[in-house]
C-alpha cells in the first residue's frame, strides 16, 4: 500500500514499504529563466567538476547537475563562464543555478541561496617539487599563491598571509606555478590528481591539509529569490543521495565517496 503527499512546490513524494521515494512531477512550479529547462552555470575547464572531453562537456557537477534536472523533469542546458564572474551571474539572470564545487561562506549567504551539500572538497597545497619550505599552511605567509581571488582557497590563502597572484582559473594558477611567477596555490584535491595525470612529466606535488582545514562543503548556489527551485533541488539531491547516485558519481571521478564529509 502506497500513499501520496503533496509538499512544498509541487514535489511529490511517494512513500512506500521499505522507503521514500522522490520524484517532482511533470510541470511543477520552478523558478527557471526558461520553461521546461534548468540553466546551468559552470567554469567548463575546472576537471573533475566539469571540462571538456573532445567536444564533450563532463564532470561530476555536470553529471549532478544533469541527473538534478532530470529528477525535476527539466531538459539540462550547460552555460560557460570564468569563475570571477561566475556567481554574479546568478544576479544578471544568466542561468538558475550554479554547480560548480561552490563553498558554502557566511558572506555567500547573505547574498544567495545554497542547496543541499552534494560534495565536500579537500584542500591541498600545490607546489614545485623541490620546494622543501612549504609543508603546511603555516609556511604560505609571505609566499606567493596563485589564486581566484574570489574563491575559498583564495580567501584561505589570503586569511594565512600569502601574497595573491590573481589567476583567472586553476589551470593558470598551475601555470604560474610551473613558471616561476608563483610559489603555489591551494586548490581541491580531486582537481589536481586529474591535472596531474594529465601533466605527469610536471615537478609538482600536492601536500594534503585535510589536518589543518577541514573539508570544504559545496552546494548549488541560486538567486536569493529563488525559493521554489532551490527546495525543489534540495528534494532531487537528497533522492540522489538516497538512491546512491551521488556516491557512485563521486567513485568515477574522484575515486573516492566525497559525498560525506
Amino acid at each position: 500500500m502506497s500513499t501520496i503527499t503533496k509538499v512544498a512546490a509541487g514535489v511529490v513524494v511517494l512513500a512506500v514499504a521499505g522507503g521514500i521515494t522522490y520524484h517532482v512531477t511533470q510541470g511543477a512550479k520552478t523558478d527557471t529563466l526558461k520553461q521546461g529547462t534548468l540553466t546551468i552555470g559552470l567554469e567548463g575547464t575546472y576537471a573533475p567538476f566539469s571540462y571538456r572531453d573532445g567536444d564533450k562537456l563532463t564532470g561530476y557537477d555536470v553529471d549532478v547537475a544533469t541527473a538534478v534536472a532530470k529528477k525535476l523533469d527539466l531538459k539540462p542546458k550547460f552555460v560557460q563562464t570564468k569563475w570571477d564572474s561566475l556567481i554574479a551571474g546568478l544576479n544578471s539572470n544568466r542561468y538558475d543555478v550554479v554547480f560548480n564545487n561552490v563553498g558554502i561562506t557566511p558572506e555567500r549567504q547573505k547574498a544567495y541561496l545554497f542547496s543541499t551539500t552534494y560534495v565536500y572538497s579537500k584542500t591541498v597545497l600545490i607546489k614545485k617539487a623541490d620546494d622543501k619550505n612549504l609543508t603546511g599552511i603555516a609556511d604560505i605567509k609571505g609566499k606567493k599563491f596563485a589564486q581566484t581571488t574570489t574563491s575559498n582557497y583564495g580567501q584561505i590563502a589570503q586569511d594565512n598571509g600569502a601574497k595573491i597572484v590573481a589567476a583567472p582559473g586553476f589551470v593558470e594558477a598551475l601555470n604560474l606555478i610551473t613558471s616561476n611567477r608563483a610559489d603555489g596555490t591551494l586548490n581541491d584535491l580531486g582537481a589536481y590528481n586529474v591535472w596531474k595525470k594529465e601533466n605527469h612529466d610536471t615537478k609538482t606535488v600536492a601536500v594534503d591539509l585535510s589536518k589543518e582545514v577541514p573539508a570544504e562543503p559545496a552546494a548549488p548556489i541560486l538567486n536569493k529569490k529563488s525559493t521554489d527551485l532551490q527546495k525543489q533541488i534540495n528534494t532531487a539531491i537528497k533522492a540522489l543521495k538516497q538512491d546512491g547516485t551521488l556516491k557512485k558519481l563521486s567513485e568515477k571521478y574522484f575515486d573516492a565517496d566525497l559525498t560525506e564529509k
